[in-house]
């Protein structure tokens, strides 16, 4: 069985590059956040519960948005699914991860939803019974949309949990949908690359943190645009060098080094840092700000209008800028990361045909 491949033209003309554009920063740190715990750990803990329950009058007066989006209709996006906490009630304090239909028992997802660290700092998959998925509704609730178990669950790989190259993974569900749904179709390798392109719309779904730190029971929806991944990376590196200037600064000094030398090293520091986002990533966001994936929406799809009236899932929610070691996503952030899909096609092809 093949899930759908797809090499359909845009709706719009794909606008000119972005490259000069600079991305404002407000002197603070901002950083890929990288959390302590995996979101299926953070949940199963009831630590969100707490949370979401202290940050309540927050998200009142923070309005009723996903981080610059808006409410979806309900049974739009009928092919988004929320990764539940087996064994919790439905809803906002049970879901952890979105995903995406790719078939009728195939759900696409990112890898760091479904891998987390032990309590000896191990990297493990977790167990396909301590997962469910909540398929054909818009609203975290009892009775809502249909719960279905887990049959197994297939990470990328190449993924490694303390970094975010790889970040997808598939879950197979023991059973298809008893309620209205549709999949998805992702696209081949080399319609990933016009995708890929600055100026090409997208649209994000999920349950995520909304403006003001709450987790809404209802789907919210938010539309960026791809942004160039060279200028994303310069946006982030150029963050990192302010922060790390200081401290170098101070270690040439004490080292007594001259400003030829500290120049030359300095160079030689920036040359070696890996960059943020690599080729397996899609960079969208907007140059206002503050329309982004948040804590919550991770794994679930970033979706391209077509000129037929359809939607392509070009990415995954990978990950997001934070404003501070402490926050969640900065609610002003530029740009988020997901994977993608493109670059693994091969992948998901051979995993969902040889199980």
């Amino acid at each position: 069985m093949n899930f759908k491949l797809k090499h359909l033209p845009l709706v719009a003309a794909i606008c000119a590059g972005l490259a000069g554009v600079a991305l404002a920063q407000d002197g603070s740190s901002t950083d890929i956040k990288a959390e302590s715990k995996s979101p299926f750990d953070y949940a199963a803990s009831g630590e969100k519960d707490g949370y979401l329950k202290m940050e309540e009058e927050a998200a009142k007066s923070g309005g009723g948005k996903v981080i610059g989006g808006q409410l979806a209709e309900e049974g739009a996006w009928p092919w988004q699914v929320g990764l539940m906490v087996a064994g919790a009630p439905v809803g906002p304090d049970a879901q952890f991860c979105g995903g995406s239909l790719v078939l009728d028992t195939w759900v696409l997802t990112a890898a760091h939803c479904v891998h987390m660290a032990d309590p000896q700092g191990v990297y493990r998959d977790i167990p396909a019974d301590r997962i469910m998925v909540l398929a054909g509704t818009n609203h975290l609730a009892p009775g809502q949309g249909d719960l279905i178990p887990v049959a197994a669950i297939f990470r990328h790989p190449d993924y490694v949990g303390t970094e975010f190259d790889n970040d997808i993974a598939l879950i197979k569900l023991a059973r298809a949908p008893k309620v209205a749904y549709q999949t998805i179709t992702v696209p081949e390798p080399d319609f990933g690359e016009v995708l890929d392109q600055p100026g090409v719309p997208t649209i994000v779904t999920g349950w995520g943190l909304v403006n003001g730190g709450g987790h809404p029971a209802d789907m919210y929806q938010t539309e960026i645009q791809v942004m160039a991944r060279d200028l994303c990376n310069g946006a982030i590196m150029e963050a990192r060098a302010n922060e790390a200037a200081a401290a170098f600064t101070h270690a040439a000094e004490t080292f007594n080094l001259s400003e030829e030398d500290t120049d030359a090293a300095w160079g030689a520091l920036v040359e070696r840092a890996p960059l943020p986002l690599t080729e397996n990533m899609i960079c969208s966001g907007s140059f206002e700000g503050g329309k982004t994936s948040c804590q919550g929406d991770s794994g679930g799809p970033l979706v391209v209008p077509l000129e037929d009236g359809t939607y392509i899932q070009a990415g995954v929610v990978s990950w997001g800028l934070s404003a501070s070691a402490t926050s969640t996503c900065a609610e002003d952030a530029p740009f988020s990361a997901y994977t993608k899909i493109s670059k693994f096609v091969p992948w998901l092809e051979a995993t969902i045909n040889g199980n």
